[in-house]
């Protein structure tokens, strides 16, 4: 047992922003996440942290496959959606566009800014969350950048962010 504050400790860890993605397994389940990184170039791995008690842990780790879609800035009724708890398992992503990986089948949202579609790599207990890694087996978007002196196309659309306990965007000075 630990003597900080867990409010403070919330609020303080919470001053740190990062991006939203959204974690799916083949079987439909899907949960928001915050707490995402990419951890290595060789071999491509990522990682992501999923709190015990939640039903999207065990979940994901019986399917040892899933996909990770990088929410734009206007997913913000997604990410709600989804960190939701209690909300109902079967057809929690009805009504949400989105189609099969072409490696794992995960569902990949069609609005994601990028998926990563990965393996289970390996699972480390923290606490009272476990640190899921995945070896990424296909990547889609962002189209690659124009090359050099070729017209460019219509703008990227920014990420979703969560900083101090709400959903923000990049202004577009940050961009």
């Amino acid at each position: 047992m630990s003597d900080v504050d867990q409010a403070a400790f919330r609020r303080a860890a919470g001053q740190f922003p990062g991006g939203i993605v959204v974690v799916t397994t083949s079987g439909g389940h899907a949960m928001t996440v915050s707490a995402f990184a990419s951890v290595s170039l060789e071999p491509p791995l990522v990682l992501f942290c999923a709190e015990k008690i939640a039903r999207f842990h065990d979940a994901v780790l019986e399917a040892g496959a899933w996909a990770v879609s990088i929410l734009a800035e206007d997913g913000e009724k997604t990410a709600r959606w989804l960190a939701t708890r209690g909300r109902p398992l079967a057809g929690q992503l009805d009504g949400l566009p989105h189609h099969p990986g072409r490696v794992t089948g995960a569902p990949v949202l069609d609005g994601a800014v990028a998926a990563l579609e990965c393996q289970t790599y390996a699972v480390y207990e923290a606490g009272d969350h476990s640190i899921i890694v995945g070896q990424v087996t296909a990547v889609e978007g962002p189209a690659d950048p124009p090359a050099r002196g070729a017209a460019p196309g219509p703008p990227a659309r920014g990420p979703l962010i969560h900083h101090a306990g709400r959903y923000r965007r990049l202004s577009p000075a940050e961009e």
